[in-house]
């Protein structure tokens, strides 16, 4: 899981948390997670129960609170049946399938629900979110099936299973170990939640779950996008590339920011190289015409458009992640249950903010943008592995050996890898179709449109896991690629990558497994020890 060095302790008011913020604290360890309610939200909370309160004196309809869910809300119950409406509205939806989220998407999931509960207009009291987050504190982590989410209304599936842990049902994860939630609880000393009415409908009729993955997927695409910097950096050492195509005046004749940064990025990681090339550097080498009107030049001029085009389309993903992420701030802090109280009007309003549309159409550019990363890594690594296009490297990367030396002719190197990050790239790109245009009627046609905004979520993280892939067996290849070069001649930055990698993976003399290597990178990568390494110190 990615690395966070010091990540500050979080008081939530509901309208204040960053993506960032709840990425970085759902990566910290198990029971490290501070994270309370602030005091006004506290009293807006107590304002908004105080309101359902009067209503559900006067007995009218609430939907959800005094009527059925959904197309049952022309069922209207008495006050007093609405504390076991709550409880049966959560264990009727406890029909998830597929594997467990992970801990950091759980973690992830209670901050924002406990964000959104806390604008105070869920008619939720404190103490229960309290207990939320106090679980959270103590690493007891609801065990949240994958599937079962439309992505509208809200993720009610998913999170009635963290409701669930709330009232002491099923099953959690206490530090580590799976064990029953009643449990975990009574261990921790915390009491389990009698639900009052309305208070099941807002844990679980949001899109807290989807956001969670969201996030956590925007903070892996960044690094992502910094490693194929990294990447398009080392490829044009490995190449003796021509790096006058990132030279600010180009980027500055179109400047989309992620471009712009993009170049910037690369050509600082190129700072002090031996190995790269610039046109100028071209032009003091090259042979003259002298009178000729024709002359096959002995090097090109500019490269191909992987190594040569790499700002612009790392640039794409750098772009996209900042209007996601302005979306997904937007989205947790967000209240995103129905219905909502008005206090300051004294009002009941129904509506449908637990539409996940935004964190559906956001994941859907990003996994695509995200995906071109990995074509673009594959068609890098495609050239630094063919002689035909390699600048004289060996074939394959292999150790040259002399035609009498009796393992000549035996080796392939990186052949096998190249194919298998292929292979890789065409499982990123097929992941790329729009899940937000699969809307599904349900519910007796009452979730007649639906966001599919989890599933496109899921989807953006699966293909940051496929893109981790391709990078890491790139840049094994690279880090060959640069022995051979010369790793004294490569840039500061590089050589410090270089040797970070040659800790967990020896310079390839014969043909071997290298799958464990593969994965020794991705972690490095997760983790973002390459970037740190390179003297990036944040998730920039």
């Amino acid at each position: 899981m990615p690395h966070v060095s010091t990540v500050p302790d979080l008081e939530l008011d509901g309208t204040g948390l960053s993506p960032r913020a709840v990425a970085a604290a759902a990566r910290r360890g198990g029971g490290d997670t501070g994270v309370t309610l602030g005091a006004e939200a506290v009293e807006r909370m107590r304002a908004s129960v105080g309101l359902k309160n009067t209503l559900l004196a006067r007995e009218i309809p609430i939907y959800g609170v005094t009527t059925g869910f959904g197309d049952s809300c022309v069922r209207q119950i008495s006050p007093d049946k609405a504390h076991e409406l709550q409880r049966n509205l959560v264990l009727y939806h406890l029909n998830g399938t597929g594997p467990a989220a992970v801990p950091a998407v759980a973690r992830a999931t209670m901050i924002i629900r406990a964000n959104a509960l806390a604008r105070g207009v869920s008619a939720i009291r404190p103490e229960a979110v309290s207990a939320l987050l106090e679980c959270l504190g103590r690493d007891v982590l609801p065990l949240i099936p994958e599937r079962g989410s439309l992505g509208a209304s809200g993720d009610l599936v998913p999170l009635c299973y963290l409701a669930a842990a709330l009232i002491g049902e099923g099953q959690v994860l206490h530090r580590g170990t799976v064990r029953p939630a009643i449990d975990a609880l009574r261990e921790e000393g915390i009491e389990p939640v009698r639900l009052a009415p309305k208070e099941g409908i807002a844990l679980i009729n949001g899109t807290s779950f989807a956001a969670a993955y969201a996030v956590l997927a925007a903070w892996d695409a960044r690094e992502l996008a910094f490693v194929a910097e990294l990447a398009t950096a080392m490829t044009l050492e490995a190449l003796h590339g021509n790096a006058s195509a990132l030279h600010p005046f180009v980027h500055a004749a179109k400047p989309h920011d992620g471009q712009v940064r993009s170049a910037e990025v690369v050509r600082t990681l190129l700072a002090g190289s031996r190995l790269a090339t610039s046109f100028d550097d071209i032009l003091v080498r090259r042979e003259t015409l002298a009178g000729r009107g024709y002359l096959q030049l002995n090097e090109r001029i500019q490269d191909k458009y992987s190594v040569r085009c790499a700002p612009q389309i790392i640039g794409i993903a750098r772009d996209t992640l900042e209007w996601a992420e302005s979306w997904l701030d937007t989205e947790i802090n967000s209240a995103t249950d129905n219905p909502l109280f008005d206090v300051d009007e004294s009002g009941l309003h129904l509506g449908g903010n637990f539409y996940a549309g935004h964190v559906g159409q956001a994941m859907d550019s990003l996994k695509t943008a995200v995906a071109g990363l990995a074509n673009l890594l594959d068609r890098q690594l495609a050239l630094v592995v063919d002689e035909k296009f390699n600048e004289g490297l060996p074939p394959n990367l292999v150790v040259a050996r002399h035609a009498d030396d009796p393992e000549a002719g035996l080796h392939h190197g990186f052949k096998g890898m190249q194919i298998a990050a292929s292979a890789v790239t065409a499982e990123a790109l097929k992941q790329t179709g729009p899940v937000s245009v699969f809307s599904r009627s349900t519910e007796a046609h009452n979730q007649d449109i639906v966001s599919m905004g989890t599933i496109s979520a899921r989807d953006a993280r699966t293909v940051n896991g496929l893109v981790r892939e391709v990078a890491a067996i790139h840049l094994l290849a690279l880090a060959q690629a640069i022995d051979l070069r010369g790793v004294e001649k490569a840039s500061p930055a590089v050589r410090a990558v270089h040797g970070l990698i040659r800790e967990h993976s020896a310079f390839v003399t014969h043909d071997r497994r290298l799958d464990q290597d593969i994965e020794a990178v991705i972690g490095l990568i997760e983790t973002g020890a390459l970037r740190r390494a390179a003297g990036f110190a944040d998730n920039a």
